[in-house]
C-alpha cells in the first residue's frame, strides 16, 4: 500500500513502515523553543539531569514573542534562554531577528526532516515537505535530552487545489476559506497534505502561509510536496545541497478528500471570535477599524510586504487608523528597506515595529484599547489574543489589510485591483 507524505517521512524516522494511528518512536532532526514556552522546557531539562544536549547544533532557542522585552520578568525569561544557550551550546535566535516559523524555514529546516515545537504554529515548515508540529515543553525538554519522542502516525486529509487565483485573493483567503469549512476542528490530529494542479502556481510564500494555518483546523501538520520551487527557495537562502524529493505515492490512502477550485474564492475574512468564523468580503457589513496589523509568521514575508506597499504607494492611512507593520525576520526587514517598501508605509502613515510576535500574542506593541476593532494578517483571533478581551480581531490578506488601512473600514480590495 502506497504512503501519504507524513506516512513517508514518519516511516524514515522511526525504522520501520507506519500506519495511521500508530504508536511510534521517531528521530527527530530539530527542535525549537520560543522565549514563551522555552524557560519551562529549560527547566524540565534540567530536571532530567542530563549534562548536554543532544544535538545542540539543531537545538535553538527563540526570543521573539517579547522582543524587546516591555516588562522585567520577561527580560528574566530571556535571560535564563541566553544562559542556557551559553552553557549548552545550543543556538539563539535574538530580539530582532525575527518569528521563530520564519527563521526555521530561512536557516534550519529541510525536506524531509521531522521538526518539534514548543509553538503550535511549528507546522509552517511544512511547506519544504518536513514532518513538523507543536508539542508541549516537557515533551521538547525529553526531545532535547535524547532526540528522539513517541508520535502518533496522523491518518492524512487530501487538499485537492485547482484553478487559479481571481484578483484581489491570495493564500491567506484559500486557507480561511477551507477552515471555514471544515471547522476549527475539522481535522484534529490529522496531516493536510495539500496537492492539485494548483500547487505548482503556488509561491513558497503562499505555500508558508498555508502550512501555518493547518492548526487552525486542528490538523497536525499542514505538508506540501517537493518541487521546483522548493528546490529554487532552498537555494536562495543557501541550503540548496539539502532539496530532496518528497511526495506521496499514488496508490496513498487518504481518510478524506476535499477539492477546492481557486478560481470560485473570494477575500474571505475571519470574524470574531474564532478563526473558522469566516465570511466572504460580500458578506461582511461596513465594520469599521481602529487598527491594522501587517507581519507575523503567517504573512509578514517580503511578498506580503510587496502587496501591501502596491496599494498603499501614493494613499495615507484613514485619520483615525493605526497601521502596525512587523517583517517576519531582520532578512525581510532588510531587504524591504533596499526594495524601498519600508519608506512607503512609513510615507502613507504606518508604524514599523520589531521583527517579532508581540502584537499578534498581545504581549507588547499593538495591544487593543476596550471596544478596538483590528484587522490583522494574523493567524488567531480569539477573544484576548491582542491583549485585551474587549477587543475585537477580524484576520485577512495583506491586501485586504492595506486597503481597509486607507479606507477606514474593511474593504473590498478588488475595488482597486
Amino acid at each position: 500500500m502506497g504512503q501519504t507524505i507524513a506516512e513517508k517521512i514518519l516511516s524514515a524516522h522511526a525504522g520501520k513502515n507506519v500506519t495511521p494511528g500508530e504508536l511510534i518512536i521517531s528521530n527527530i532532526d530539530a527542535v525549537m523553543v520560543q522565549d514563551g514556552t522555552g524557560p519551562l522546557a529549560v527547566n524540565e531539562f534540567k530536571k532530567l539531569n542530563k549534562t548536554k544536549l543532544f544535538n545542540p547544533a539543531r537545538t535553538i532557542l527563540f526570543i521573539d514573542h517579547a522582543a524587546p522585552s516591555p516588562r522585567k520578568e520577561l527580560s528574566n525569561s530571556h535571560s535564563v534562554l541566553r544562559k542556557f544557550a551559553k552553557e549548552y551550546g545550543a543556538v539563539l535566535s535574538e530580539v530582532g531577528d525575527g518569528v521563530c516559523h520564519q527563521r526555521l524555514v530561512e536557516s534550519y529546516i529541510n525536506p524531509g526532516e521531522v521538526l518539534l515545537g514548543a509553538d503550535s504554529h511549528t507546522c509552517t515548515s511544512g511547506a519544504l515537505g518536513a514532518f513538523a508540529t507543536g508539542v508541549g515543553s516537557t515533551d521538547i525538554a525529553v526531545v532535547m535530552a535524547l532526540g528522539k519522542t513517541w508520535l502518533k502516525v496522523p491518518a492524512t486529509y487530501k487538499i485537492v487545489l485547482e484553478g487559479e487565483f481571481q484578483k484581489g485573493v491570495y493564500a491567506k483567503d484559500l486557507i480561511l476559506h477551507l477552515i471555514g469549512l471544515i471547522g476549527a476542528d475539522g481535522a484534529t490530529y490529522k496531516a493536510l497534505e495539500f496537492t492539485g494542479s494548483a500547487v505548482k502556481n503556488l509561491t513558497m510564500s503562499e505555500r508558508f502561509t498555508i502550512s501555518n494555518m493547518a492548526v487552525e483546523a486542528g490538523a497536525k501538520a499542514g505538508l506540501f510536496e517537493t518541487d521546483e520551487k522548493t528546490y529554487e527557495y532552498l537555494k536562495s537562502q543557501g541550503r540548496e545541497d539539502k532539496f530532496k524529493e518528497i511526495k506521496a505515492d499514488s496508490d496513498a490512502q487518504y481518510e478524506r478528500v476535499i477539492n477546492i477550485n481557486l478560481n470560485e474564492l473570494k477575500p474571505t475574512i475571519s470574524c470574531p471570535h474564532t478563526v473558522d468564523n469566516t465570511k466572504t468580503i460580500d458578506e461582511l457589513e461596513n465594520v469599521e477599524v481602529n487598527q491594522v496589523y501587517i507581519g507575523t509568521c503567517t504573512n509578514g514575508r517580503i511578498e506580503d510586504l510587496r502587496i501591501a506597499a502596491k496599494i498603499l504607494k501614493g494613499n495615507k492611512v484613514k485619520e483615525g487608523v493605526r497601521l502596525l507593520v512587523a517583517p517576519a525576520s531582520r532578512k525581510v526587514f532588510l531587504e524591504a528597506l533596499k526594495e524601498g517598501l519600508i519608506e512607503t508605509f512609513v510615507e502613507s502613515g504606518a508604524s514599523i515595529v520589531t521583527s517579532g510576535c508581540g502584537a499578534c500574542v498581545g504581549v507588547h506593541a499593538g495591544i487593543l484599547g476596550d471596544g478596538e476593532v483590528c484587522l490583522a494578517t494574523q493567524n488567531r483571533n480569539f477573544k484576548g489574543r491582542m491583549g485585551n478581551t474587549e477587543g475585537f480581531i477580524y484576520l485577512s490578506s495583506p491586501a485586504t489589510a492595506a486597503y481597509s488601512a486607507i479606507k477606514g473600514y474593511i474593504a473590498d480590495v478588488r475595488e482597486v485591483l
